[in-house]
């Protein structure tokens, strides 16, 4: 891209959108943060917010997006609520904000010609019989949060049929600074826990398992679909590589250099068993690889 172009990030003040922004800004585009801050924290923007612009602006108001994605190159659409315990008790919340709100950011972004790209989730996918899980597999999604996932794909796929570029990232778990327990955190819940000297809580046996992908590399992941050729495509962005609950509170502990134990409790409803992105087809349509190991991203928690 050439500099100075101009993109919208929709939830930019939250966890991965703002992590986006400072990517973009590190690269001198003009950044406008579209964020109504029931979940985004302005903090997370202190670093970059004389580089960007703000809006405080709701994703469900048609009028006000139509004003800021006409004045754009290209939309990064992060907005969502993304807690799965709460999807099952505010279903209609979660159906509003997750599904009518993208299908505002497509209808806008078709009709202006832009390109946008999104964040969708693992959570599609459901229980898998097999992994490593690839992109054609079957979707089943157990939680409410998953079903607005793929009702946002379904309205992606509709979109493009229309003449929409959309690329929908289909994340596995992201964990990085500036996360908060909202954001299917346990790293964050272990990082709570072994800060104040108690044992890190695992729900289940520990057994099941997930593919941790620093927020850096989701953060490239946005901007590589953004500059790639591809213009419509659903991708897994994860590492590959498969961790336990045990394997990541046991790596945690030992980073934190404090002598704890684990304790065991019982598993929440809507819970995945187990989790693994092939990464392959990203590697091939837009180029992109995880380069952080999930020991290197951890670190930065407790050093």
């Amino acid at each position: 891209f050439n500099k100075h172009v101009k993109f919208v990030i929709t939830g930019g003040a939250g966890f991965i959108g703002s992590h986006i922004a400072k990517h973009l800004v590190e690269k001198n585009h003009d950044v406008i943060v579209v964020d109504n801050l029931s979940r985004g924290r302005l903090e997370n923007l202190s670093k970059i917010k004389e580089q960007i612009e703000f809006k405080k602006m709701d994703i469900l108001d048609f009028d006000s997006l139509k004003k800021v994605i006409f004045n754009s190159d290209g939309i990064f659409h992060q907005a969502a609520l993304t807690s799965v315990p709460e999807s099952f008790i505010q279903k209609e919340k979660y159906h509003n904000v997750n599904v009518k709100g993208t299908e505002n950011i497509f209808k806008l972004a078709k009709e202006f010609g832009k390109k946008v790209v999104y964040a969708s989730s693992s959570s599609i996918y459901g229980n898998t019989t097999t992994i490593p899980i690839q992109e054609n597999f079957e979707k089943n999604p157990i939680n409410p949060y998953g079903i607005t996932k793929l009702d946002d794909e379904k309205l992606a796929k509709k979109f493009h049929d229309l003449g929409l570029s959309v690329i929908g990232l289909r994340y596995f778990n992201v964990y990085g600074i500036g996360q908060t327990n909202d954001y299917a955190g346990v790293i964050t819940k272990f990082i709570d826990q072994i800060n104040v000297n108690k044992s890190p809580i695992i729900f289940g046996d520990g057994t099941h398992t997930r593919d941790f992908i620093s927020v850096e590399d989701i953060a490239k992941a946005n901007l590589l679909s953004m500059e790639s050729n591809t213009d419509f495509s659903f991708l897994n962005i994860g590492t590959g590589i498969s961790t336990s609950i045990k394997e990541l509170a046991e790596l945690m502990i030992e980073l934190s250099g404090k002598k704890l134990e684990i304790s065991f409790d019982d598993l929440p409803l809507g819970d995945v068993k187990d989790s693994l992105a092939d990464v392959s087809l990203a590697k091939k349509l837009i180029n992109w690889n995880y380069e952080t190991s999930l020991k290197n991203g951890l670190k930065k928690f407790f050093f």
